[in-house]
């Protein structure tokens, strides 16, 4: 019985202490709650900015990529074309040469 007169005691005098929070501590309190959310609003915004430059980045990547896939088939043509050229002047010049 004694026992638990005192932690009803114990309970009580810590819940007086816990329970008398002052007007400022409240006001400290909420404020840093405000900051924190202000400071989540911000950083989901720059998440969000960031997001977008990388779609965008990814979109220009992604055109460079096309325009060079266009360059070497250009390129590869145009080395065909000028192989098939070297051999027909070599074939006319063995045929001149041969006459």
């Amino acid at each position: 019985m004694n026992k638990i007169v005192k932690v009803s005691a114990l309970v009580l005098f810590l819940s007086l202490a816990y329970g008398c929070a002052t007007t400022s501590t409240l006001n400290e309190v909420k404020a840093t709650a405000d900051k924190a959310a202000a400071d989540a609003a911000s950083a989901t915004e720059a998440a969000a900015s960031a997001t977008e430059a990388a779609a965008s980045a990814t979109e220009a990547a992604a055109g460079a990529q096309s325009t060079a896939d266009r360059a070497l088939s250009a390129a590869t043509e145009a080395q065909a074309c000028c192989e098939a050229n070297r051999a027909s002047m070599e074939r006319m010049f063995q045929k001149s040469m041969s006459k």
